[in-house]
């Protein structure tokens, strides 16, 4: 029986590519550095457990085949769309196996956390990891194949209300314990910076 999957959606890690608000704030080579540390520190505590493959979506998906990617998971492209067709795309790619989609610039995610949100999945058919901003900082499907592309169109992104727009299209929600977020701009950058020391 195949693994269940654990997606992480990642931004091509390049110089002012990536997290361009955060670079407002802190200047790009301190964002790039961030990101890229951050990025590589998840892949590496989350592709050492057994209990679960390690993927990463990337964007564009023309940086699939570039060497900027850590090796220890394999790279593949989250296709076209807004970021709710691109995550469905994702998990439906998953199959019968339980998935769930991450994003890349949250310090705090652990591989037991992961694990929890698998948990969840054998009581409900889907999960989210809710972030301070209403937003989420995971999602998943106990049965990605039966997703619709479509499923979460209209939801408003980035907003107070992303976390209770998703809930009222899937139904049936598990909503795990930890808030974590992610980090887009200085003043998230320093509380994590703060929370590290």
């Amino acid at each position: 029986m195949a693994k269940p999957l654990v997606v992480i959606f990642a931004r091509a890690p390049l110089y002012g590519a990536v997290k361009t608000r955060l670079a407002r704030d802190i200047g790009a080579a301190e964002a790039i550095r961030f990101y890229r540390r951050t990025l590589f520190g998840l892949v590496l505590r989350l592709a050492r457990d057994p209990r679960f493959e390690t993927v990463i979506a990337a964007t564009p998906d023309g940086a699939v085949t570039a060497g900027i990617w850590p090796k220890q998971a394999r790279v593949t492209g989250q296709g076209d769309g807004d970021l709710g067709r691109r995550m469905m795309r994702v998990l439906k790619s998953a199959g019968a196996r339980p998935a769930v989609v991450i994003g890349s610039d949250i310090p705090g995610i652990t591989a037991s956390q992961m694990n929890s949100a698998f948990r969840a999945l054998g009581r409900a058919p889907f999960v989210l990891g809710p972030a301070r901003d209403g937003g989420y900082w995971l999602i998943g499907a106990r049965h990605p194949s039966r997703l619709r592309l479509e499923t979460l169109d209209c939801v408003r992104w980035s907003s107070a209300t992303t976390m209770r727009e998703t809930i009222d299209r899937l139904g049936s929600v598990e909503v795990l314990p930890q808030v974590l977020d992610d980090v887009d701009d200085g003043e998230a950058f320093r509380r994590i910076a703060t929370r590290a020391r």
